[in-house]
This record gives C-alpha cells, structure tokens and sequence, in this order.
C-alpha cells in the first residue's frame, strides 16, 4: 500500500522520489469509527484512510485526479474496494516544515 500511495504522489501530484515519509496505523475495529454509507458510498469494515500533508501549490484539478488514480491503484494492486479509500489532503504552507537539524529546509534562510 506505502509503495502504490508514494508512487502516485510522485506521478500526480509532483511529489519528488526521494520525498518518502510515511506513517502507517492500523486499528482494531472498535477503535476506528465511520459511518458506512455518508454521500451515498458504500463502505466496508476494510476501510482505509489515507491522511497526507502537503504543500498548498496543488490545483483542484490535480486533487481530483490523485484522488482517482489512488483508489484506481488501491484497487489493481491490492483489490481494496474503492469505496473503501478515504483520502483527505491538508495543505500547508513551506515555512510549516522542518526535515531535521531544526532548520526550515523549504525557506531561505536569512
């Protein structure tokens, strides 16, 4: 699932190769809570959620397509239904990030 998720980052959203940073939960079924049909979609106990954060310099229209080529690899790859791949993506901004020795790698520093 790590590698099909990374390689659609990198192929839709422009996410650099090397830019691989991932934490993976999973939860017992009385610690994870949805409602099965919410918008019409039919979900299962097989429900995965997949949470990114992310620069906000990506378009509505690239969102859309991550969002459909994810379930589309979820499910070729892994046969995880589509209808149980929740995708949220919240944007944020360069100065929010630090990669290590506490510096701003994404901003100049001055």
């Amino acid at each position: 699932m790590s590698t099909a998720i990374h390689k659609t980052m990198t192929e839709i959203i422009d996410v650099p190769h090397d830019d691989y940073f991932q934490v993976v939960h999973q939860h017992q079924k009385g610690e994870f809570f949805y409602d099965p049909s919410y918008l019409q979609v039919e979900r299962t106990d097989d429900l995965i959620y997949v949470h990114f954060t992310l620069k906000n310099s990506r378009t509505a229209e690239q969102k859309k397509a991550f969002y459909h080529q994810l379930a589309s690899r979820l499910h070729e790859d892994l046969e995880i239904r589509k209808e149980d791949v929740f995708i949220m993506l919240s944007g944020n901004t360069e100065e929010d990030w630090s990669f290590g020795n506490g510096m701003a790698q994404m901003i100049s520093e001055t």
